[in-house]
């Protein structure tokens, strides 16, 4: 069985955000980034398969810059085999994304596609799902849970009232959540294995796809300061402040 991964390069989930002067975008400059989390779950999953003897080669794919590479070697560190950048300086909604991917996955025929939820990032829970309609093939999303049977991977899902477990024939797409694994820490001696496995380079400009943006992006602000609370002495002052103030009351 082929897996393959696709992972996305975000600002590591521990650094605080800081926005651009003219609130044009996010500001990167000096910033840390990592893998997103949720596609770092994808990672792993993947990787235990193939430690179980279910999958024979994982590929891991990302979208971007040369950057980008960072991400891609930590993920051959964690346990993939190869990996694919395809190579675009453009910042790209979900459905170019996905229009890409589904190229890879043409390309490449894998049995089993896992990639994160969402991204950190843009919040989108939109490029799994496109690319699931884009190749025909089930999906299986916010997965606490993946097992392979046979020609099937049954998925338990995380849902609005508990838990939900599909079986999907393969060739498969699934979404990771965030208590499916806890992914690996990279070893050293990975990390170094990871710098000699192959990394194929592709420009997004050869895959004839049209990837002018279908959403733009108007102007990116800090949420509102919250302030601080206090202590009243009495529930005739909280309803006055509730009412008067807060105004959630009338």
């Amino acid at each position: 069985m082929k897996v393959l991964v696709p992972i996305k390069r975000v600002i590591d989930y521990n650094v605080k955000v800081r926005v651009k002067a003219d609130h044009s975008n996010v500001d990167l400059a000096n910033v840390k980034m990592a893998i997103n989390p949720f596609c770092e779950i994808a990672v792993e999953e993947a990787v235990r398969l193939k430690e179980a003897g279910i999958a024979t080669e994982v590929i891991t794919v990302s979208i971007g810059d040369k950057s980008c590479q960072e991400q891609l070697r930590t993920a051959l560190a964690l346990g993939a085999d190869r990996a694919i950048q395809i190579e675009t300086d453009e910042n790209l909604d979900a459905l170019n994304i996905a229009k890409l991917l589904q190229k890879i996955v043409e390309q490449e025929e894998p049995q089993l596609v896992i990639l994160g939820k969402q991204s950190i990032d843009s919040d989108n829970n939109q490029t799994g799902q496109m690319l699931a309609a884009l190749t025909g093939m089930p999906q299986g999303t916010f997965a606490s849970e993946v097992k392979i049977e046979g020609d099937k991977v049954n998925v338990t899902r995380e849902v609005d009232s508990g838990l939900q477990t599909v079986a999907l024939n393969l060739p498969a797409i699934v979404t990771t959540d965030l208590r499916l694994n806890e992914p690996r820490y990279a070893k050293l001696p990975n990390i170094m294995k990871a710098k000699r496995k192959p990394l194929v380079v592709m420009p997004a400009v050869d895959f004839g796809i049209d990837l002018r943006p279908r959403s733009t992006l108007l102007k990116v602000t800090p949420p509102a300061e919250r302030q601080a609370g206090i202590i009243v002495d009495s529930v005739d002052t909280l309803i006055e402040k509730l009412k008067n103030e807060a105004k959630v009351i009338s």
